[in-house]
């Protein structure tokens, strides 16, 4: 009988689409891969790391006594608001404190399953192929509550890429590849994972590194009262790039930045603490297309950015403005690109 901890089977990054017989294709999701035990005494939720999240989704766990004991799911955890699945308010469950009973009641989380790890009478399945434990699988959802879900899968390319193309929006993080007859091998890179990104037109407002070489950029958008909001930044500039923003970027003289100095370690550290970012500023007028994946909160982009030109024919009264929401940078310039064959995401 499986028991945690167990360390789940990973998936290594691609830049295209694979393609080929015996592959299978599921939503990449923006929430917290979970594997889920159900025993005789209960559920057991475990982080990819190994970490103890029962506590912290008491409505999960609830929803997963319906299974049999002997159960082991592999999946993701994820809270849906407004149409689409909602990082932060999964990250609020484990600083929740006393208002977690509350914040499960308004938000409650879902686990979307993908894999059976240990049949309901607690037999290991990991020998067994991926098509086989996605059979026994389905079977034991078909009459699975609300807040167990079974993963979407297909076994079409063309599928694949239109959920890239119209589920980003939802909170889908890109594509999951898998083969068929593959069977379940615990911390190993076995499946393929292909980010959706999208390219989107944003300000310098601050660079690391010197205004001659730039290391980094710092980029926003300006609201509705013409204040440039911070957005992200991004990797490192290869020497071709800090060549050729050197000519471009000029330190700003105004009294006064929309941004505080340094950015507070918040703004610029994803999902762990980070120092505060001393920076220099610039002058809010250079344009730049930059490339992004989906996971934006708290009108920031959780991941760094890719920088990939100067928009030197746009200025930036010819930006839409920036409105809350993770809608925001979804239309106007930004355009996906991961459903181009043949163009590198990463």
């Amino acid at each position: 009988m499986l028991r945690p901890p167990l360390s789940p089977m990973l998936a290594a990054p691609v830049a295209d689409l694979p393609t080929g017989r015996q592959l299978a294709y599921e939503p990449k999701w923006d929430g917290w891969r979970t594997l889920a035990f159900r025993d005789a005494d209960g559920v057991h939720l475990q982080s990819r790391a190994g970490r103890d999240l029962t506590g912290y989704f008491p409505d999960v766990t609830a929803t997963l006594r319906s299974l049999p004991a002997g159960t082991v799911l592999d999946g993701e955890l994820i809270v849906w608001a407004e149409g689409r699945t909602d990082f932060a308010l999964l990250q609020q469950r484990v600083t929740a404190g006393r208002r977690l009973a509350a914040l499960a009641d308004r938000h409650p989380a879902h686990f979307v399953a993908f894999d059976l790890l240990s049949s309901p009478d607690g037999e290991p399945l990991l020998d067994l192929p991926l098509a086989e434990r996605r059979h026994r699988l389905t079977g034991l959802l078909s009459d699975a509550p609300a807040g167990l879900v079974l993963c979407p899968q297909t076994g079409d390319p063309a599928e694949a890429r239109e959920w890239l193309r119209t589920w980003t929006d939802a909170g889908v993080e890109g594509i999951v590849v898998k083969r068929c007859d593959g069977r379940y091998e615990p911390g190993r890179r076995g499946w393929q994972k292909l980010r959706a990104h999208r390219t989107v037109e944003t300000l310098v407002g601050g660079i690391t590194g010197p205004v001659t070489d730039p290391d980094t950029l710092l980029v926003g958008r300006c609201d509705d009262r013409g204040r440039l909001r911070y957005l992200g930044r991004t990797h490192p500039l290869h020497r071709q790039q800090r060549r050729e923003l050197a000519g471009l970027l000029r330190p700003t003289t105004a009294p006064e930045h929309p941004w505080p100095q340094p950015l507070p370690g918040g703004w610029t550290g994803q999902l762990n603490p980070a120092p505060p970012l001393p920076y220099t500023p610039v002058r809010q007028d250079l344009v730049v297309e930059v490339e992004a994946d989906t996971a934006y909160e708290h009108g920031r982009w959780r991941h760094r950015v890719r920088h990939l030109r100067p928009r030197l024919d746009l200025a930036p009264d010819d930006l839409p403005v920036l409105t809350d929401g993770p809608e925001a940078l979804g239309g106007g310039p930004g355009r996906v690109a991961a459903d181009r064959p043949g163009r590198r995401t990463g």
